[in-house]
């Protein structure tokens, strides 16, 4: 048994009346909270690659029987075992019919993509997922189809077409380009130009257009009536161009449909969540939760990835450097609306993955998942990054969707046949099964911080108060998570060697250590202070009364 799991097991048998946590059953808004989306507060989702997670049926590309198999690896829906990951949410890339590998080009929004099995599979696991109290939230492409899409084939067939206005034209090529590149974003067809700010195989749906306002919130109706939790929305920032440059990002008309549809999906099923993805600085993201005076939590989205935070925290454990990611939450708690709740990340499908940033180094990936799984909100794991998935062979983005490693050896016990793509270097060691049996691995670590997150209230949903290290060597990230009459100092050292701190005005009677990474030390000054000595890569835990 990990130092961590005998602090942990002592403070059960001590009874010191901390709650254990168990996932809320799917419906269920939490006994906890009041508000809606309770169940979120806290959560731990998981980014799910359904094309690379687990082969059922040996062709090599995985599906929905694989993903039910692999539930009891996500969440065995007993709080008192220690061998699943203990995440509360699944978060679903595009599961939809598509021609292309990714599925962020959709051809029917109304059904699943039979490559990862039928209707009534999917409808099994989700099933299957609500019994464990596993949430499941969809990929949503909101912004854009596939060109190959039949609304798309019928409004390029003709100017009069019936879909036509379903999509942005215009005579001519204005010249516009991609605001964060060089790509055009006006492609030519029949005559006409329309509008794909991603590419040409990608054109833009028109929400300026009432039809298809209504046709994508009915989409969305469809499946939160048959059973899912929420959406991601791809590309939020995208949905209505105002013009050139960066006027094709964050324009009034998005803002506004956003609220549309946050208000529809609410009536449809009020404890459903719906997660943006806008990429951009603090301040832009901030606007996407839209106002908390009239609905607690804001009226547009009530989660939005945090993005400038992700690059923070990698960049600041790959350089030993916390003053960014304090720099980050400081932003974060100057810009975001009161009372909101943050999606904190390290890494998602469109980027080099965290292992790979932080050159596979042991030490830096376990701070790197403390630092997440120990802030605010509802943090989001990428499949593989508890076990130190890292790039596959080649520079495109199937590279960081590479299959999920489960054992070493010939189909990497994701297929028994041959996987839809290679898997990424170190699949001999970083795996599942060998992971499992180590009790010092970076699996057992995320493990043992999500059972820590789930244990203790304020992790959960404490607020966040950064701390200026006392006599810190300069390697030191701390903050207090307040929640109530509990209080927890966090300290990360992100240095490889040994930093010194320190906690003021406290005493030995004050302060109890709750969990650490070995050889953490903690003793009383003089002056009523308490020292504290962290080895590199550190973390640990303080209860202050």
């Amino acid at each position: 048994m990990s130092h961590f799991r005998r602090i942990v097991a002592l403070l059960l048998a001590l009874a010191l009346g901390v709650p254990a946590f168990a996932p809320a059953a799917a419906g269920s808004s939490g006994a906890a909270r009041a508000d809606r989306l309770a169940w979120c507060r806290g959560a731990v989702f998981y980014e799910i690659f359904v094309r690379s997670f687990y082969d059922s049926d040996g062709d090599g590309v995985g599906d929905f029987r694989g993903l039910s198999a692999k539930l009891d690896y996500l969440n065995d829906g007993d709080s008192t075992t220690t061998s699943d990951l203990g995440v509360n949410a699944l978060w679903l890339m595009p599961i939809f019919p598509s021609p292309s590998y990714h599925g962020y080009d959709v051809t029917d929004y109304e059904h699943v993509n039979p490559a990862y099995g039928t209707e009534a599979d999917f409808d099994s696991l989700l099933a299957r997922a609500h019994r464990r109290g596993i949430r499941v939230i969809l990929d949503l492409v909101l912004n854009h189809t596939s060109w190959k899409h039949p609304w798309f084939r019928d409004a390029a067939s003709s100017p009069n077409a019936r879909h036509r206005n379903w999509y942005v034209w215009r005579k001519d090529d204005p010249g516009w380009t991609q605001p964060w590149g060089s790509g055009p974003t006006w492609h030519k067809a029949g005559g006409a130009y329309y509008y794909g700010i991603f590419w040409s195989g990608m054109p833009d749906l028109n929400f300026r257009n009432r039809e298809v306002r209504a046709e994508m919130e009915r989409v969305a109706a469809l499946w939160l009536r048959r059973g899912v939790d929420g959406f991601r929305l791809d590309a939020t920032r995208h949905l209505v161009e105002a013009g050139p440059d960066e006027r094709q990002n964050d324009s009034p008309e998005t803002h506004a449909f956003l609220k549309e549809f946050a208000a529809y999906v609410r009536h449809v099923k009020p404890d459903a969540v719906l997660v943006g993805e806008n990429w951009t600085e603090t301040k832009t993201i901030a606007r996407y939760f839209g106002s908390t005076d009239s609905l607690p939590g804001g009226d547009e989205l009530p989660m939005n990835f945090n993005f400038p935070l992700a690059a923070a925290t990698v960049e600041g454990v790959r350089d030993g450097d916390p003053a960014r990611i304090e720099t980050a939450i400081r932003e974060e708690q100057a810009d975001y609306p009161a009372g909101v709740l943050d999606a904190p990340f390290l890494t998602n499908h469109d980027m080099e993955r965290v292992a790979t940033q932080l050159q596979n180094d042991p030490g830096k990936l376990r701070v790197a998942a403390a630092i997440l799984l120990t802030l605010p909100g509802a943090p989001f794991l990428y499949y593989g990054e508890e076990v130190g998935l890292s790039n596959g062979p080649t520079p495109g983005d199937e590279s960081k969707r590479t299959p999920m490693p489960w054992s070493a050896g010939a189909g990497g016990g994701f297929t028994s046949g041959k996987p839809w793509f290679p898997f990424a270097p170190g699949l001999e060691t970083a795996n599942v099964e060998m992971e499992s049996r180590d009790p010092h691995s970076l699996l057992q670590w995320y493990r043992e911080l999500i059972r820590a997150r789930h244990q203790f209230r304020a992790l959960r949903e404490g607020e966040l108060r950064l701390v200026a290290p006392q006599g810190s060597s300069g390697s030191l990230l701390e903050y207090e998570r307040v929640a109530g009459r509990e209080r927890l100092l966090v300290v990360h050292n992100l240095g490889p060697t040994v930093a010194l701190g320190g906690i003021p005005g406290a005493s030995g009677k004050e302060v109890s250590m709750l969990f650490a990474t070995d050889a953490v030390s903690a003793a009383p000054r003089g002056d009523g202070s308490i020292a504290l000595r962290l080895p590199g890569y550190a973390t640990a835990v303080w209860r202050l009364r």
